[in-house]
């Protein structure tokens, strides 16, 4: 009969002990990472549905009713189009308060009765465009959604424009 007998040194002991260690904080964060929060859905076709203020060169009939339209790096519509140009998105999460409140958006504020913004997180999208040239680039900002919603807000010229899908 064979015996195996096993000989444990001090280093082995330490690297075990690490080991355990480091597989402990990589649950952790396994876990950590899979309770992110999640902008709200933009990816989908608008359609332009009210003006709530007043435009100050646009005239509101020519944008109602059409539509804006977002998907992964092309985006299309009234507002903003980018062709597979380097399309990016990013966005700020706020509880409805503090939205009203940054002064960035006191337009929201002054109409937040006849946009019927809902008291929940509020996200505001910065999508942008490289373009193939300087003369290309554009950004679409503020783009406004709320959670559990599928109304959009565009802040543009002195009016905000809602938008659904």
């Amino acid at each position: 009969m064979f015996i195996l007998l096993l000989r444990f040194t001090e280093t082995d002991f330490v690297l075990r002990f690490f080991m355990r260690k480091n597989l402990i904080k990589l649950i952790f964060l396994s876990i950590f990472f899979t309770i992110t929060s999640h902008a709200n859905f933009i990816d989908t076709k608008w359609k332009v549905s009210n003006v709530v203020g007043e435009t100050w060169f646009s005239k509101s009939e020519n944008i109602i009713r059409k539509h804006q339209e977002f998907y992964k790096g092309f985006s299309e519509g009234v507002f903003y189009s980018c062709d597979y140009a380097g399309q990016s998105a990013t966005y700020n999460v706020y509880d409805l308060k503090e939205f009203l409140l940054n002064k960035e958006f006191n337009l929201f504020k002054k109409f937040s009765y006849e946009l019927k913004l809902i008291d929940t997180k509020t996200y505001v999208h910065r999508i942008t465009c490289n373009g193939n040239n300087n003369k290309t680039r554009k950004v679409f900002y503020p783009f406004i959604t709320q959670k559990g919603s599928n109304t959009g807000y565009y802040l543009f010229e002195g009016a905000i424009f809602v938008l659904k899908y």
